[in-house]
């Protein structure tokens, strides 16, 4: 039995992209992209992108505005006629580097698949968060620190059990899975964004008041 090749959310889509979740939803909108169906309990019924669609809403975010919607559908038919060319003519003087897209993106997938395998959920632990395997430490709320401008120097002081690598693995997948309803803040979470020695994580769901006694 064949293995169905693997879709992408929105979600996925912007993580694996780097372009932001609005601006899928807009090239599915506007059916610059193909959806299909996603199959997965939880998944995007109707909005799900394959992988030759993400290599599309890659090229379409990158050339922007200088394509015409005639001569972009012409590069993507080019392309899929012609799977193996490392470069491809999009018009007179636009030269489109296939094969550079591509190898970016099947990095991001790795990424996103090697933070699947290294981020997972234990009801046990942390009431359910998404952390490191073999830790306690959430993947979002390391994201949240990155974001809001903690240094990786200052995580991997407070949390030694971290790399460079995971850092990177906790953003994708943050970006991949974003949190139903209201973001918790970092505070809610018992977090500092910053810290000069130490970024203690916490589980107390009551975390102490700015200037409150020790």
């Amino acid at each position: 039995m064949a293995v169905a090749a693997r879709i992408y959310t929105p979600a996925e889509a912007a993580a694996v992209s780097g372009i932001a979740v609005k601006a899928v939803h807009n090239a599915i909108d506007k059916k610059i992209v193909e959806t299909k169906a996603d199959p997965r309990p939880r998944g995007v019924a109707r909005r799900a992108l394959t992988r030759e669609g993400l290599l599309r809403l890659t090229l379409w975010h990158s050339i922007g505005s200088s394509l015409s919607a005639e001569r972009r559908e012409r590069l993507f038919e080019a392309i899929t006629a012609m799977p193996n060319a490392r470069t491809v003519r999009a018009a007179d003087l636009l030269i489109v580097d296939v094969a550079t897209a591509r190898k970016r993106l099947d990095a991001r997938i790795r990424a996103l698949d090697e933070a699947e395998a290294a981020i997972h959920r234990d009801k046990g632990v942390l009431g359910g968060e998404p952390v490191f395997r073999g830790t306690r430490i959430p993947a979002r709320a390391i994201a949240a620190m990155l974001a809001q401008g903690a240094s990786a120097e200052e995580i991997l002081e407070g949390y030694p059990a971290l790399t460079l690598r995971m850092l990177d693995l906790a953003t994708i997948w943050a970006t991949a899975h974003p949190a139903r309803g209201r973001p918790k803040t970092l505070h809610e979470q018992g977090l500092s964004p910053k810290s000069t020695r130490r970024l203690a994580l916490k589980s107390d769901p009551q975390p102490r008041r700015p200037g409150a006694a020790g």
